[in-house]
């Protein structure tokens, strides 16, 4: 089956450096015939869930593992685009990337629920990036789908590019600034008014610079995770807006193993000669216009 969308060629004709001709093509077929067959353990993890039921296809950067086709189709759609917008925001060439990542797309929440105790995930886990392959759920009874998939797709971008030493906070911070950022546009070309949001920091939550930037883990409560996601994507929203070129320095700085306050030096120069000169900044810009909840 081929799925050809005027809304998908219209919206990656807007990429740079992506083949329309090529990317608009969602191409069924079956799993012996794709081009990339290397499925990881958290994938053959998923494929042993309604085995006989996968479907399976393939666009110009992602091989779909799938129940029904007008599900994956639309997710073909928004991969790519946030596969390039992504990738071209951190000036990362994609040209001569030849593998392809897979992505697993799951209906039933009974189904994901199956797939988390089989891949021994956290029971809040909503998507996730693993090895290369993405895994994420899509009610086809919900019309707005949310940034999990972009938020994802940013996971893989970085570990791409910039392999396995981007920090837990960094990776967090950057796939939800991505993610939500990548979301709005997405649907900005598709003719809505939609722009992305940040959530402000509780201040009596905040978690020290010198604390959330040395988390090798998530926390162990709810609510502190909640903060923990919260902060790292404002802190990556307040190192963009202070120099976007200097941002993709200090991420490179940081993947390549340099300290915090290296990293720092080398995308900022002076402006942060401390972590705790970037808090004092940084504190007031994470808890303004906080509310308390209701």
């Amino acid at each position: 089956m081929m799925f050809r969308s005027a809304i998908l060629a219209l919206v990656l004709a807007a990429i740079p450096g992506v083949e329309c001709a090529q990317s608009t093509e969602f191409r069924e077929v079956a799993f012996s015939q794709l081009s990339d067959r290397n499925v990881a353990g958290l994938g053959q993890a998923a494929l042993g869930i309604r085995a006989a039921e996968w479907k399976h296809a393939e666009s110009a950067h992602f091989v779909y593992h799938f129940f029904q086709s007008f599900v994956a189709g639309p997710v073909a759609v928004e991969a790519e685009f946030y596969y390039g917008s992504i990738a071209r925001d951190l000036a990362r060439d994609t040209a001569q990337w030849e593998r392809k990542c897979h992505i697993f797309i799951f209906e039933r929440p009974e189904d994901w629920q199956s797939f988390q105790k089989r891949g021994q995930l956290d029971p809040w886990t909503g998507g996730l990036h693993a090895q290369g392959e993405l895994f994420i759920v899509r009610n086809p009874q919900y019309k707005w789908k949310g940034h999990t998939l972009g938020h994802e797709v940013t996971h893989l971008v970085i570990h791409r590019f910039f392999g396995n030493g981007v920090p837990r906070w960094l990776n967090e911070g950057f796939a939800e600034y991505a993610g939500v950022r990548g979301y709005a546009a997405f649907h900005r070309a598709r003719g809505f008014s939609s722009r992305p949001t940040s959530r402000a920091v509780d201040p009596a939550r905040f978690i020290p610079l010198a604390q959330l930037t040395a988390l090798l883990d998530y926390p162990a409560d709810t609510e502190a995770v909640l903060t923990f996601y919260h902060e790292s994507e404002r802190l990556v929203r307040f190192l963009v807006a202070a120099e976007k070129r200097g941002f993709g320095l200090f991420l490179e700085a940081i993947a390549q193993g340099n300290r915090m306050e290296t990293a720092l030096s080398k995308g900022f120069g002076s402006r942060f000669p401390s972590l705790e000169v970037l808090e004092r900044e940084f504190k007031a810009y994470a808890t303004k216009d906080h509310a308390p909840a209701d």
